[in-house]
Order: structure tokens, then sequence, then C-alpha cells
């Protein structure tokens, strides 16, 4: 990763949070839009940490300067770019998206808000590089929740209910069971699993086994993302 603002001493904390973050290595830190470039041309990082009020040119210039170079040169890879700045004018985050940015983080935020960023970021790459083709879920998991109601569900499965049961998955901390679910929702246990599975197949929710007494292993949930 290239950590890019001005300010030496914030560049020196974001590089520490990114360094503590698992999978995330910092390869490069600039201080300006034009040290910014030579550095991404000359170290081709897959993530720029990338601060929009620079002394010589702003964030999202600098972001179109690479997706130019990298449009000019097939050969060099794209680089992801997460936005940090105190900026919070609506008109610069939608220029960020037009711009191609990854995501928005509006400072100052702690070290978990910005690793909470980095493992989203880690989640989309591993997702992408498992599909070879996407499916309407896969889509929708990396460009964002389409609109309640929109999703397309099996027959027999409610939206209502798709959308409870995703909250309960969102507020309850790590895993949980079919029967903790229903409880939660006041649903039936087997009303709870069939959505449960139902996430599973769409990728939107991880199972695992776990094992204690007599018969069979009790299947646990947990949201991925």
């Amino acid at each position: 990763m290239l950590v890019v603002d001005d300010d030496f001493m914030v560049a020196k904390l974001h590089s520490r949070y990114v360094s503590a973050t698992e999978g995330f290595r910092v390869v490069g830190v600039a201080h300006n839009g034009a040290e910014a470039l030579r550095a991404a041309e000359r170290l081709r990082p897959d993530l720029v940490l990338l601060d929009v009020y620079l002394p010589d040119m702003d964030g999202i210039s600098v972001l179109r300067e690479l997706r130019a170079a990298e449009e000019r040169d097939e050969r060099r890879g794209s680089a992801d770019a997460l936005i940090i700045t105190a900026a919070r004018d609506a008109a610069i985050v939608r220029s960020a998206l037009r711009a191609g940015a990854l995501h928005y983080l509006i400072k100052p935020f702690n070290q978990a808000a910005l690793q909470e960023q980095l493992r989203h970021i880690a989640s989309l790459r591993s997702r992408l590089d498992r599909l070879d083709e996407a499916r309407q879920e896969d889509v929708d998991q990396i460009f964002g929740t389409r609109p309640p109601g929109s999703r397309e569900l099996p027959k027999g499965l409610a939206a209502h209910t798709a959308e409870l049961v995703e909250r309960i998955l969102r507020e309850h901390p790590g895993d949980l069971s079919a029967s903790e679910c229903a409880q939660a929702g006041s649903l039936s246990r087997v009303s709870a699993r069939r959505y449960l599975e139902y996430f599973v197949e769409t990728g939107r929710v991880a199972v695992t086994l776990r094992y204690g007494g007599t018969g069979r292993p009790e299947r646990r949930y947990r949201r991925i993302g």
C-alpha cells in the first residue's frame, strides 16, 4: 500500500494502522501529488490511501492521473484507492466516486475504522478472485446492497423476512445458530434456517460446524463483510 498525506505525522500514524492490519503492508509514503504519482509508478502498489488536500494538487486529480497512467500502460496493474480526508463536501464525495475511489473515509477516524475498511477491501478482492462468472448476488455484494425488496428471492422466501434475518446477522456479534436467529426474530427454527442457508448459498453468510455432545454438529452462521 502507498500512503499519501501532506501531514508527516498523520501519514506515519496511518502507516502504523495499516501495518497492524493482517494482510496489508506499507510499501511507500508520499506527501504531495507529484511524489505520489512518482511513487505509484515506481512501486506499483495495489492500494493507495489517498488524502484529498495536498499542497500541489488535490487527491481526486491524483487519482484521475493514476487511472490515466494505467490506461496508457496495459502492463501496469490497477491500484484501488481509499480516500481519507476531512472534506465533507458532497461534491468532493461525488468526484471521488466518479474518479474510481473504492471508498471514502472522513477524518478524524480511529484505527478500528480504518482497519474495518481495509478488511472490507480484502474481502471484496477475495470474492472477485474466486469468481469466474458473477451472479447478481455477487455483483450486489461488490457494488453495494440493492434497495430493499429489489433482490429476487427463491419461491417461498419473503423480502421482509430476509431483511429481518440480515439485520439479526448484522447486529449479532460473532456467529449464531438457526435457533438463536429464530428466537431473536420471533421466527420458527425451520424458517430461520431456510433464510440462513439461502444466504450461505449466495455468499453473504459463512457457516461453520460446532461439535459438542451426541448427535449432529450444530451449524453456526456468520455474516461475511
